[in-house]
């Protein structure tokens, strides 16, 4: 299978691995070494342009190609306007995933003039718990910097990653966005990986995460839309025929389906949390690396899961995450990418 079945293709550009703050949960590295240059990303721009080109062509849909630009903190980037120029003036939809915590109004206002399309602030709770897994001061910067955003006219994410840590505050939450002034609020589960390894126990229950998810899309809060891109919470959003849904994925996990990331120095994976080198991008074509990939045929192919993920009549429109997956056995000492996903309250008929 060379594409997805959906029109919609998001490439995560991480243009650093620098940043200010140094989250308990984080899973990256921290180092900048290597880093892509602007003439490299406008080469990978370019490459990316004619790829979607040639799949239009070849399959006669119109794709919708979309760029998440994050990092390390992205603000951190000394060309990071260059940039983001060059990807909206290519025609690409653009968001800006970021900490929050160095937007102000000046800088609210540039983004909002280069075209960005939306803008992901991370808030992880109350400032107590915020701050606990951020930093000291960081809540109330970030909070500002969401400020700054919204007065600019942007379309912003509050967005949170859901642990045994914050959980049971996820309606505070809701309720801070609204007052923010922010339109949505976004969440994922925390993956145990990077110094997040050490809060492999604070990951949720199943049933915890089904009743938090519940309640969450059952929330009715004006002027916010309650959003995620985590493949599980397609289990209660996809009932009566959708349970027999065959063997081509058509939604859930994007890891080398409606997606890939592209890493500071070029190095290409699955996905953000999955760090599993597809290739590099200095060296290797974008399209041969879609198109050849192993490891993106394996997460393609139902046959080769295991466990409940392989025999869910729901994998087409989840196939759980595997980076959890992935993070979790790796966790228990036997790394695979395809093993089920442990906090899957789903389970196969």
């Amino acid at each position: 299978m060379p594409i997805s079945s959906q029109q919609e293709f998001f490439v995560q550009c991480h243009l650093t691995e620098k940043c200010n703050l140094r989250c308990t949960h984080c899973y990256q590295s921290g180092s900048a070494d290597g880093e892509l240059s602007p003439d490299e990303i406008r080469a990978l721009l370019a490459e990316l342009a004619d790829l979607l080109q040639a799949w239009r062509e070849a399959y006669g849909l119109e794709f919708a190609a979309g760029l998440n630009v994050t990092g390390g903190e992205p603000l951190l980037h000394p060309d990071l306007e260059e940039i983001l120029g060059e990807m909206t003036g290519g025609g690409f939809a653009v968001f800006l995933l970021t900490n929050g915590t160095l937007i102000d109004a000046d800088r609210a206002a540039r983004l909002a003039d280069l075209g960005v399309r939306g803008v992901q602030v991370s808030i992880e709770g109350p400032e107590e718990i915020h701050d606990t897994i951020r930093g000291r001061g960081s809540f109330a910067a970030a909070c500002a910097g969401i400020a700054h955003l919204v007065a600019a006219g942007h379309t912003v994410t509050m967005n949170a990653t859901l642990s045994a840590l914050n959980a049971g505050r996820f309606r505070e939450m809701v309720r801070l966005c609204a007052s923010l002034g922010a339109q949505r609020f976004g969440f994922s589960r925390l993956v145990p990986a990077g110094r997040g390894a050490g809060l492999v126990d604070r990951i949720l229950e199943p049933g915890r995460v089904r009743r938090i998810y519940q309640e969450l899309f059952s929330l009715r809060v004006p002027g916010v839309e309650i959003v995620t891109g985590d493949p599980v919470a397609s289990q209660l959003r996809t009932t009566g025929d959708a349970d027999d849904c065959g063997d081509v994925a058509t939604g859930g996990c994007a890891a080398g389906v409606s997606g890939l990331t592209i890493m500071p120095d070029g190095t290409v994976v699955p996905c953000r949390r999955l760090p599993i080198p597809l290739g590099n991008i200095r060296q290797d074509s974008l399209r041969e690396i879609w198109a050849t990939s192993k490891i993106l045929e394996q997460l393609r192919d139902r046959a080769s899961y295991k466990g409940a993920c392989g025999s869910c009549r729901r994998w087409a429109h989840c196939r759980g995450c595997r980076a959890i997956a992935y993070a979790s056995s790796l966790a228990r000492g036997q790394a695979d990418l395809l093993a089920d996903d442990p906090q899957c309250f789903h389970h196969p008929c």
